[in-house]
């Protein structure tokens, strides 16, 4: 395998532990925190349709009408309002234990480091504020720039010429089987990493590194130098 030029992370749940937006989604669904796994793909299957149907919408909206949709069909009635309020959590979540001490290691090791998030702009601006990751990113990469959501092959390919690196050049990091698939399709390496209910994808190239924490991620980087 090449080194990789440059480490493209994945935010949401890759990064940011989702407890917070979950047991807030969980509320305003009637006390039903089983049911906030079945939001967020909901609302990454829209995102996804979005795409498809050669349109765009902010990522917040989708999960707030998605996390309507959800309530509706669990006789749970939900305004705009009160779907937005649930889901703003999205914006605080706090960091896995793991990420932080990864990130250090990975720093100070020279690795070039940057977020691909399906969040907007502003909000991806927010949650590394937030949540203190900022300062490790040479670039926050928003797919609203291009108006794709992942795991669109444009997409992945825009984020690498964002960063100066042909595709092939770029290790895209993710806990998502369809993000990690995505990426290998557009010619990037790919980590999976493996969160709580995740999978990789069994029809898609297998990915370079399969990993239980990011400390595996810089260990095996730690060999390529």
């Amino acid at each position: 395998m090449a080194k990789p030029k440059v480490i493209l992370f994945d935010v949401n749940e890759t990064l940011l532990d989702m407890a917070a937006v979950r047991e807030s989604v969980g509320k305003a669904l009637g006390g039903r925190p089983e049911l906030a796994p079945h939001w967020f793909t909901t609302m990454l299957h829209h995102a996804a349709v979005t795409t498809l149907a050669d349109r765009y919408s902010n990522f917040g909206d989708i999960g707030a009408a998605c996390l309507r949709m959800v309530a509706k069909n669990h006789g749970v009635e939900l305004d705009e309002e009160a779907a937005k309020r649930a889901v703003s959590p999205m914006l605080s979540l706090r960091p896995h234990a793991d990420v932080v001490p990864a990130f250090e290691r990975l720093r100070d090791a020279g690795w070039r480091m940057a977020a691909l998030s399906n969040s907007s702009t502003a909000a991806l601006a927010e949650q590394m504020k937030n949540s203190g990751l900022d300062a490790f990113f040479e670039k926050q990469l928003s797919v609203e720039e291009i108006g794709l959501f992942k795991p669109h092959a444009h997409l992945y390919r825009w984020a690498a010429r964002r960063l100066g690196a042909d595709a092939s050049e770029c290790l895209m990091v993710a806990a998502h089987g369809w993000d990690v698939a995505g990426a290998k399709w557009a010619g990037m390496q790919g980590a999976f990493l493996a969160r709580p209910g995740q999978q990789p994808f069994p029809l898609a190239p297998p990915p370079d590194f399969s990993l239980q924490t990011l400390g595996e991620l810089a260990d095996l980087l730690a060999r390529l130098q």
